[in-house]
């Protein structure tokens, strides 16, 4: 999971450098992420299906190996058309590696000792976001810019030992049939929906390319949920079997997921901009402040299972979004003149609620997957996941461009100068040292301040959402044995011989 999420996180910092060895066009840096984005959501459900078919393990072992390899294809790529049909290959592993590793904490680990396990894998997801840049950053100071990408293969070497050595072979005892209509049809739908998603992030809500591959998108979805339900119906197979989501608790669990990763991107997106662009911090810089918050996630993510023993998961999760929703808010009071110390005290208090919040109902939703729904059920629960970051990132940013441009200041500006500055802060800072304007520097991070801070706060709504969510339908479940008790028994693999 550190190899998948580093890949992403540290693409952002090599931009600036692929740009020039790669002679890439401002489009091709573009799809440099955006050809990741959309295959891993096109490969979740078909990966979730592969692993059920024809063996859990074999699929991770054999996403590790393809993803190496893309790795190395990135890091030797010459051209622009190469490196994107490197990151493809990437995506496609990468939608292997991520819903296999979460689909083998159903087979390793029993009820109790499963809260606790998505702890970690909480953990691993996050640590991604200060490590890339923080890693990313140094390499591309010090040495060659492939090192960015070929550092994923040693990793991907340990994963792929671990996993031999250590996880049992499993699949769904009754072998899926390959559902050619539910797999085109979903992947179809998550790929327009969040190739729209993107679209609106870079180009506002009002564009009618995004509006129509989100309605499109939609639209072919609902299409497929009809197909499987009709198919079901019928006494086939369905990719995804409609008898999953009658359990409350996976159900909420995958939606209280999703909430929550609406509501962290509202620092997730904005915080490594504000770092960099108000603050004057470069990439590696970034990365370090960025810690407080894996510190915090790490706090609220480790011991979210003896937690959810005490209090039950529904108060849990629902005390995790509290939690979030207080530090967004300490965090919209955030200025141009807010010490380094206040920022990591709220980006703490945001990790530690993110970190009960996600690992919990990641428990929710996972206890309720035996082992004929292991694979496709963390499919699902991924694609969801992975859909959320872009949404996020779509409404949030649309949100701290209004704010920015509402109160950026440009009169007496040449027009070329004025819509440079419009762009971005980072677009804005360069206008105001080409021109020597310290009044159009000071007016941008100002406006950039109040766009985060009313970013943050409609995140802090979403959180509160995510709140009144759980309370109303995330079933209380059963209290399962206090630590002491769960750590003296014997280990129990819940995979079949």
């Amino acid at each position: 999971m550190l190899a998948v999420g580093i890949d992403g996180t540290v693409l952002s910092v090599a931009l600036p450098t692929l740009a020039l060895k790669l002679r890439a066009s401002e489009a091709d840096l573009q799809w440099f992420t955006s050809a990741y984005l959309l295959v891993l959501a096109a490969a979740m459900l078909p990966a979730g299906l592969l692993g059920d078919r024809y063996g859990r393990k074999k699929v991770l072992l054999v996403s590790l190996a393809l993803f190496g390899v893309g790795s190395v294809a990135c890091a030797v790529s010459t051209s622009s058309a190469e490196f994107i049909a490197a990151r493809v290959l990437l995506g496609f592993a990468g939608a292997g590696v991520i819903v296999m590793a979460l689909a083998s904490l159903t087979v390793l680990f029993d009820e109790q000792e499963r809260p606790r396990a998505v702890g970690a894998w909480s953990a691993a997801n996050f640590l991604a976001f200060p490590i890339g840049p923080i890693i990313g950053g140094w390499l591309l100071t010090h040495v060659w810019w492939g090192w960015v990408f070929l550092m994923n293969v040693p990793v991907v070497a340990v994963g792929i030992a671990a996993a031999a050595a250590l996880i049992p072979e499993s699949r769904a005892k009754e072998r899926p049939a390959l559902d050619a209509i539910g797999i085109a049809s979903s992947a179809g739908g998550l790929v327009l929906i969040t190739y729209g998603l993107i679209e609106a992030g870079q180009h506002g809500w009002g564009d009618a390319l995004a509006l129509a591959s989100m309605g499109a998108g939609v639209a072919v979805l609902a299409g497929f949920l009809a197909w499987e339900h009709a198919l079901s119906a019928r006494g086939g197979q369905p990719l995804v079997d409609p008898e999953l989501f009658r359990s409350r608790s996976y159900t909420w669990g995958v939606i209280l997921i999703a909430v929550a990763i609406l509501a962290m991107m509202g620092v997730l997106f904005t915080m490594p901009q504000y770092f960099q662009g108000v603050a004057g911090t470069d990439a590696m810089g970034s990365g370090l402040r960025l810690l407080a918050l894996v510190g915090g996630l790490v706090v609220g993510a480790i011991p979210a299972d003896r937690v959810a023993r005490l209090f039950g998961a529904k108060l849990t999760v629902a005390a995790g979004f509290g939690i979030l929703a207080a530090g967004l808010v300490l965090g919209s009071n955030t200025t141009l003149h807010s010490s380094s110390r206040s920022v990591a005290v709220w980006m703490a208090i945001v990790g530690v609620g993110m970190g009960l919040a996600l690992a919990t109902a990641s428990s929710a939703a996972l206890s309720e997957l035996d082992e004929e729904h292991g694979a496709i059920g963390s499919a699902v629960l991924q694609a969801v996941n992975k859909t959320g970051g872009p949404l996020g990132a779509a409404v949030l940013g649309s949100i701290l461009s209004a704010g920015y441009l509402a109160r950026l200041h440009l009169s007496g500006l040449p027009a070329t100068a004025a819509a440079a500055a419009r762009r971005s802060i980072f677009d804005a800072t360069t206008v105001a040292q080409r021109l020597h304007s310290p009044a159009l520097l000071h007016s941008a991070r100002a406006a950039f301040t109040h766009g985060l801070s009313q970013s943050l706060l409609v995140s802090a709504a979403v959180a509160v959402a995510g709140a009144l969510l759980t309370l109303l339908f995330l079933p209380r479940g059963t209290t399962v044995p206090e630590t002491e008790q769960a750590d003296t028994r014997e280990p129990r693999i819940v995979a079949s011989t």
